[in-house]
């Protein structure tokens, strides 16, 4: 017994460095761009000269960050739920189709198995997962005309294209392609337009735990030009974090234990190349259709917590973001984040200084931990 106990209390001190690596983020924040390469945005050509000079010189560029996937969808999923492509979200559901799955429903990866748009309700995602610890989020959707929008089942989807009255993609809105999130009443205030998301930041106390921004599908990077006229592309998603980011970093939330990141779904078709023990599951034997992934995109991490002007050449994915807000809220890891060899920002993304102690206001709403 002597020896056993031995044995349990090394174990423990040999896993205490790594959390204590852990910085007390208790506010994350993500903005999805589309379909760019690292080179066009961050290369020294790049349109987005806000993104790639003065964002990297606040915050830390993740030089070998990789997208999943084409096209945009299953990057989009992954990121929230682990799971990997399959054909239909592959062509982003061009038809809002349930899951059809196969027997057994849930592999030893944590996959769905089967074909279709919408996960059935035993899937999980980070948002279940966050409402089942006690914390909170919401997704803000730009040009969405009204909460938790989504396409009436077995119907085409109209948004996969702009309009002169709305540029809002619902394949670009993951969390209403998961039976566990549309068929709850909370959906509604959870999944909103992004209008809402400047009276949320005012207060600490406002601010969801974890926050999901889908830009329109112009000013993303993904249409150029753009239907009203904007230039599209890099340089109106440049003006959207101009917008947009300095409104986050000076929110009470954010300046206490935010980590804001700013990521691109995909890189151009013409890349498929992928890192991090790329998975292809058993839904989609080519991830990104022509090869195992979507290519190399980059980020940027933000936050008081990580080095200002740092570069972090380490191997990351969708995936590996998952995991790493997985690991800030003392969460499980979802599908392929589980992955062994899967790598977390919170072990390797350098800590510029020592955490300091989280302060919290007095929480007078529902938004607790």
């Amino acid at each position: 017994m002597h020896r056993a106990l031995g044995l349990l209390v090394g174990a423990l001190a040999a896993i205490t460095p790594a959390v204590a690596q852990q910085p007390p983020i208790r506010h994350v924040f993500t903005i999805m761009l589309e379909n760019h390469s690292f080179d066009e945005a961050f290369g020294p050509n790049s349109l987005a000269p806000y993104l790639s000079r003065q964002l990297t010189a606040q915050g830390e560029l993740l030089t070998n960050y990789y997208a999943i996937g084409h096209n945009s969808l299953p990057n989009y999923v992954a990121l929230i739920s682990g799971q990997g492509p399959n054909v239909v979200t592959q062509a982003d559901c061009p038809v809002y189709v349930d899951f059809t799955p196969s027997m057994p429903i849930i592999d030893a990866n944590g996959q769905a198995v089967g074909q279709g748009c919408i996960f059935p309700g035993q899937i999980q995602t980070i948002a279940d997962q966050l409402t089942a610890a006690r914390f909170t989020w919401r997704a803000y959707m730009e040009d969405m005309p009204s909460p938790c929008r989504y396409p009436t089942f077995n119907t085409p989807d109209k948004t996969q294209n702009a309009t002169p009255s709305s540029a809002y993609a619902v394949h670009h809105n993951p969390f209403v392609f998961f039976h566990s999130i549309i068929d709850q009443e909370s959906c509604a205030s959870n999944d909103v337009p992004l209008t809402q998301l400047p009276a949320d930041l005012q207060a600490y106390a406002t601010t969801p735990n974890y926050i999901f921004i889908s830009p329109n599908l112009c000013h993303d990077g993904h249409d150029m030009p753009c239907v009203d006229g904007e230039p599209g592309g890099l340089v109106s998603a440049d003006a959207f974090l101009q917008k947009w980011v300095p409104q986050i970093m000076a929110s009470p939330a954010f300046q206490t234990d935010g980590m804001l990141l700013i990521l691109f779904d995909e890189s151009d078709s013409e890349d498929a190349a992928a890192c991090c023990n790329e998975m292809a599951g058993t839904n989609a034997p080519l991830p990104g259709v022509t090869g195992p992934g979507g290519g190399r995109v980059g980020a940027v991490v933000l936050s008081k917590f990580v080095q200002p002007g740092a570069v972090v050449n380490t191997p990351y994915n969708h995936y590996s973001t998952l995991r790493t807000i997985e690991d800030l809220f003392g969460l499980p890891h979802l599908g392929f984040a589980e992955q062994p060899g899967q790598a977390s920002f919170g072990f390797n993304v350098p800590v510029g200084r020592p955490p300091l102690p989280v302060t919290r206001p007095p929480i007078t709403r529902r938004f607790g931990f």
